[in-house]
């Protein structure tokens, strides 16, 4: 299972599947938007099966059904990241088959679950890829709750400086290298280790902090090597009378619009990564934003022919709504 657009954009997850082909037969997965389109820059949609969006353990526990042995293919901004996002979606996944993470960023293999024989097979693929042998180690959740309904996510390993997203939305950028964020009712109430963006805070209608989609920094840290156009991939933009409505869930761009002629999109960050993503669809997009651009997808490309609208600062939510309506 890959993960993240990274392992994808840095060549690793050709080389690793190739490899991983030597030793039987391979069934390649990813989820996710940036992922999906990493997969369309480096021409890979035809070798990697592209799964509907779904968290890292629900792909996993799917493959359980199908497979001997699964492995974790991802690429950290540290060796500390990777090893606890290993081990949460190890924990998160439950028990099955033996399950190996191989980190190209903190450059590890890591024996998430198995017995003896995964054991060695880990510290075989350690040996002949030139990567440490770790182990596991007991963490503390990162979600909790307590009497009063208050519900404490934390996010670990940030960079101080890195944008903090909830569910796409920017909420701030990390002031230390912990952030925790505390709901109530769905509610944000509190936010620790952050400089707090209050427009951002204000886009939230209602947050299940437990299901929530937190990151830390670009949603793609990396670019493709040898970026082709990205315009005349998939196929090109025709007339077709069909639009898509895509409001702050740019991630959501792909299912939102697939077959559409045109897509209007609400806010600067969703409007910048929704006209990438959907570059590679042929799909022209009409932007409504007011200037509050955070970069949260990094370099973005856009459609020939797209339309931008700029309105007054804090008034695209406003805009949305009337050409929803």
């Amino acid at each position: 299972m890959l993960h993240g657009p990274e392992i994808i954009d840095s060549g690793s997850a050709l080389r690793l599947i190739s490899y991983l082909q030597k030793l039987g037969p391979v069934r390649a997965v990813l989820g996710g938007t940036m992922g999906r389109v990493a997969l369309i820059d480096a021409g890979l949609q035809d070798a990697v099966q592209i799964s509907p969006r779904r968290r890292p353990s629900q792909s996993i526990r799917d493959l359980d059904a199908i497979c001997d042995i699964i492995f974790l293919l991802n690429l950290a901004k540290s060796r500390e990241s990777g090893l606890a996002f290993g081990i949460m979606i190890a924990q998160a996944s439950g028990k099955g088959k033996p399950l190996i993470q191989i980190d190209c960023g903190g450059r590890f293999v890591c024996l998430l679950r198995g017995d003896g024989e995964a054991a060695i097979l880990a510290a075989r693929l350690a040996l002949d890829l030139g990567l440490d042998l770790l182990s596991t180690y007991p963490i503390q959740s990162i979600c909790s709750d307590d009497e009063s309904g208050s519900i404490r996510r934390t996010l670990s390993s940030v960079y101080p400086g890195e944008l903090i997203s909830v569910n796409g939305t920017v909420i701030g950028r990390a002031a230390e290298g912990q952030v925790e964020i505390e709901a109530r009712g769905g509610r944000i109430v509190d936010i620790k280790g952050v400089a707090v963006k209050q427009h951002g805070l204000e886009k939230l209608d209602y947050v299940d902090l437990k299901r929530a989609i937190i990151r830390s920094g670009s949603i793609r840290r990396t670019a493709a090597p040898e970026k082709r156009d990205a315009f005349g991939r998939i196929g090109s933009h025709k007339d077709v009378a069909e639009a898509a409505f895509i409001d702050h869930c740019a991630e959501d761009a792909f299912e939102a619009a697939f077959g559409a002629g045109v897509a209007v999109s609400v806010g600067d960050d969703t409007t910048a990564i929704a006209g990438d993503v959907l570059s590679r669809l042929g799909i022209i997009i009409m932007g409504i934003v007011d200037g509050d651009l955070d970069r949260l997808g990094g370099s973005t490309d856009i459609m020939p022919g797209s339309i931008i609208f700029r309105v007054l600062p804090g008034f695209d939510d406003v805009v949305g709504r009337l050409v929803m309506a």
